[in-house]
C-alpha cells in the first residue's frame, strides 16, 4: 500500500486525499490565504490518520456495548466508539462510523484557527460539513433513482453538520435491502452509524427473494462476523417494497425522537421514505455545481 497521496483535482479547487481504503474530496470557500492554510492543516493531519485507526482496528471490530465505551487512544477511534455508543442496543461495532469519523477529523483539522465560509469534507460519500452564519450548501443523494429528485439544501441554522448513506448497493456490507438510507446529523460519525442500522432494518427478514451470505466469507477480518449480509435482492411486490420500507422508517423516527439524526430519507425500488424536514429538489442544471456528495 501506499503511503498517503494529497493532489488537486483538475478543476483546481478540490483537494483529493488518498490512502488505502481512505478517499476524500476537501473544499473549502473563504479568503484565499484562510483557504490555503486550511488545506495545509488537513494534508498535515491526514498523513496519519489511517496508521491511528489500524493500531486499534481489532478492538474497533468488536461490538459497542451500551453504557460501557472504550477508552481508545486516538481522536477518530474515539469518535466512531462515541458515535455508536447511543445505538448499541442493537448489534453494532465503531467501523459502522468510520468513514463518518475521518471526514469529520479532517474538517476538524481543515477548520482549525481558520475563519471559512463553507467547507466540507467527502469521504466516499459520507460527509463533514462546515457552514458559518447565513451560508448554506447544498448535497448530492444517491440511490434515489426513478426520476426521483437528487439534491437536497442544508442551511447554517439547520445545525446539519454531517451527512452518510448506508445500503446493500453500496460499498460496504449490509443487513438489510435497502437500496440506499441518507441520514443528516449534527456530525458525520452520526449520520454514518445511524444510516448503518436504518438500512439494516429496511428489510424483509426470510424472503426467498433476497441472496444474503455470512460476511465472513466474503471478508474474513470483516467485523460482522458471521452476520448475513445482503448479496441481490430479486423482485418485490408494491406491497413488499412498502412494508420494508416502513421497518426502515419505524427505526429512523425513533432516532429523530432521540435526537440521535435531524432527518433521513430512505430508497428502495422507485419507493421513498422521509423522516423529519428533508427538502428534496431536482438538480438545477444551470446553477454552480459547489456541493457534496452523500
Amino acid at each position: 500500500m501506499n503511503g498517503p497521496q494529497a493532489h488537486w483535482l483538475a478543476d483546481g479547487r478540490r483537494l483529493h486525499l488518498n490512502h488505502g481504503p481512505i478517499d476524500l474530496i476537501v473544499e473549502a470557500f473563504g479568503a484565499p490565504d484562510e483557504c490555503r492554510a486550511a488545506y495545509e492543516q488537513a494534508v498535515a493531519r491526514f498523513r496519519t490518520i489511517l496508521i491511528e485507526v489500524v493500531e486499534e482496528l481489532p478492538e474497533l471490530r468488536l461490538p459497542a456495548f451500551f453504557l460501557a465505551p472504550r477508552a481508545f487512544a486516538g481522536p477518530t477511534a474515539r469518535r466512531m466508539e462515541a458515535a455508536v455508543m447511543p445505538l448499541a442496543e442493537c448489534f453494532i461495532t465503531p467501523m459502522a462510523a468510520v468513514a463518518g469519523s475521518v471526514a469529520d477529523e479532517i474538517l476538524g483539522a481543515l477548520l482549525s484557527g481558520r475563519r471559512l465560509d463553507r467547507a466540507y469534507v467527502n469521504n466516499g460519500g459520507d460527509s463533514a460539513l462546515h457552514l458559518a452564519g447565513g451560508q448554506s450548501m447544498t448535497v448530492a443523494i444517491a440511490g434515489t433513482g426513478n426520476g426521483m429528485a437528487d439534491r437536497v439544501a442544508i442551511r447554517a441554522e439547520d445545525g446539519v453538520r454531517g451527512v452518510a448513506t448506508s445500503g446493500w448497493r453500496g460499498r460496504s456490507f449490509s443487513l438489510g435491502i435497502a437500496d440506499a438510507v441518507t441520514v443528516l446529523a449534527a456530525t458525520g460519525a452520526e449520520a454514518d452509524a445511524a444510516a448503518t442500522l436504518i438500512a439494516n432494518a429496511v428489510d424483509l427478514p426470510g424472503h426467498p427473494a433476497i441472496a444474503r451470505v455470512p460476511a465472513r466469507e466474503l471478508s474474513p477480518d470483516s467485523d460482522l462476523g458471521e452476520q448475513l449480509v445482503t448479496q441481490s435482492v430479486g423482485a418485490l411486490s408494491t406491497g413488499e417494497v412498502a412494508r420494508a420500507l416502513d421497518n426502515g422508517l419505524a427505526v429512523a423516527e425513533d432516532f429523530r425522537r432521540r435526537g440521535l439524526i435531524a432527518a433521513s430519507a430512505l430508497f428502495l425500488a422507485g419507493d421513498a421514505r422521509i423522516s423529519g424536514s428533508v427538502k428534496l429538489a431536482a438538480p438545477n442544471k444551470h446553477a454552480e455545481e459547489e456541493f457534496a456528495h452523500a
